[in-house]
């Protein structure tokens, strides 16, 4: 794997451009509630970045079959940062209004479905066929992903203190630049995909989608957790917030904390998709992930907040790497690009009401209360999930026996 050239140069420029998403990821949101105060504001603003996945991620499969995966990435970075730099420039002459900041931020969301499909896509082309392969080099994937989580938040609470959150956002749109460079001199791979003739159509990719058997009823339960999961980002933002005065080092320090449980995660993750099946696995994890998350009702000094947001961390490679080598194995060739940007369309429409219902709610209710409501939400859709998955690994042990008799 280590050896594998176009790996490295995709792992490398993951690493640095979702480091400054990271740290964007935490600074917008960040710089939204210190200036208004306003909780659904910081809502708005988040839901502004993920709304475009829900309108243009079908059509992003299109795209992506027509351009190649490689392609499609270069074009995202490359228009990213420069709209990215939009954001600091007319906050720096006072220009910036909240309707300027969600235009931008939707025009940002737009390229971002199609370059998350593209970066996956790309992996059977550089790693094989094999699911077991898929699922071993996404896991690593997810471990450089988690490391951005570690090092962007850090890094974006060490320049919110001495600089601000603007300076945060001039360096996130540099990585897209770095992330252009390294695709198009180091990743060989993401050839246009061959028109086929149960491809074409926009929908094409739903079709397959809805009809599985398992991704149909996986992708809805999706829906419904990331609907509720989004919660989580605008209340750990509101405890720095209301708990811990505000504290540009406190917040970084807290989505460090995602990183440091999800990196843990990965590196066990790696090791288990070889071992253990892989609906097995993630139906475990999801339902054990939101349980953590009960913690976080009573006030607790900030480390131990941090320990209890990446002990929820922990699990989320141990679901995310089996179903995506799942889903991309089990998934035509030919089919992929508008499959997987169908997946992510489906399973995040849900996520920019999820920001503006979490937004609204924080200004009505506790935030002891807000941490009792959002865990048992997600622990329900967790065990519909889970449901889906074992059900399909019970339905196949069946086959396997009818077959064999």
């Amino acid at each position: 794997m280590w050896r594998n050239r176009s790996l490295l140069g995709l792992l490398t420029a993951e690493l640095v451009s979702l480091t400054g998403s990271s740290m964007t990821f935490v600074a917008l949101p960040f710089f939204v509630l210190i200036t208004t105060g306003s909780t659904a504001k910081m809502g708005w603003a988040l839901a502004a970045e993920m709304l475009p996945i829900a309108i243009f991620g079908i059509p992003a499969g299109t795209v992506i079959a027509k351009l190649g995966t490689k392609k499609t990435m270069l074009i995202s970075d490359a228009a990213r940062g420069p709209l990215l730099l939009i954001i600091p420039i007319l906050h720096h002459y006072g220009d910036l209004s909240f309707a300027a900041l969600l235009g931008t931020t939707f025009a940002i969301g737009i390229f971002a479905a199609p370059y998350f499909a593209s970066s996956r896509l790309v992996v059977p082309e550089v790693a094989g066929e094999d699911e077991q392969a898929v699922a071993s080099v996404n896991a690593v994937l997810s471990g450089a992903n988690q490391l951005t989580q570690l090092a962007g938040p850090v890094l974006a609470g060490v320049l919110i203190g001495l600089f601000s959150p603007a300076t945060v956002l001039v360096v996130d749109g540099c990585t897209y630049i770095f992330s252009f460079l390294v695709i198009l001199t180091v990743v060989r791979a993401g050839k246009r995909v061959e028109a086929a003739a149960q491809q074409k159509g926009v929908f094409s990719g739903l079709k397959v989608l809805l009809g599985d058997s398992l991704l149909g009823p996986m992708v809805i339960a999706a829906c419904a957790i990331n609907f509720v999961a989004q919660g989580i980002v605008l209340g750990v933002q509101a405890i720095d917030y209301f708990r811990y005065h505000a504290s540009g080092h406190v917040v970084g320090i807290l989505f460090a904390g995602f990183g440091i449980g999800a990196l843990a995660g990965a590196i066990v993750a790696q090791q288990l998709t070889q071992k253990v099946p892989l609906l097995k696995l993630a139906a475990v994890a999801i339902v054990a992930m939101p349980l953590p998350l009960f913690l976080l009702s009573p006030t607790t000094p900030w480390p131990a907040a941090t320990i209890i947001i990446a002990a929820f961390a922990f699990f989320t490679p141990l679901v995310n790497a089996p179903v995506i080598g799942i889903l991309t194995v089990r998934t035509p060739v030919e089919l992929r690009p508008k499959v997987m940007t169908a997946v992510m369309t489906v399973a995040t429409m849900a996520g920019p009401f999820g920001f503006i219902a979490a937004g609204y709610l924080l200004q009505h209710v506790s935030l002891g209360s807000f941490f009792i409501g959002l865990p048992a939400l997600l622990a329900l859709g967790s065990l519909a999930f889970a449901a889906v998955l074992l059900r399909q690994r019970a339905d196949a042990a069946g086959e396997l026996a009818v077959a064999s008799g």
